[in-house]
């Protein structure tokens, strides 16, 4: 028994060229990907270096305090 799309045919380019779009943009994508990971990691890198100090006043009581983050470690990228 024959069905509707056993005789459908494809008359013109249009699915190929539906193709090759979806593929130029998955490509722009990729791309925006990984200079936004290019990005966050040289932000990442930078703070890292340097020791960061939170200065935060209590809800309560308006006490002022401070909250130091330092840190040594080195980021390895991708081997």
């Amino acid at each position: 028994m024959a069905t509707k799309r056993d005789h459908v045919q494809v008359t013109s380019n249009q699915p190929q060229i539906d193709i090759e779009q979806m593929n130029r943009r998955v490509k722009m994508l990729d791309d925006r990907l990984d200079n936004l990971d290019s990005i966050v990691t040289s932000l990442v890198q930078r703070v890292m270096e340097k020791p960061l100090t939170l200065e935060i006043t209590c809800p309560k009581c308006s006490q002022p305090f401070e909250i130091n983050i330092t840190s040594n470690i080195r980021m390895r990228g991708k081997a």
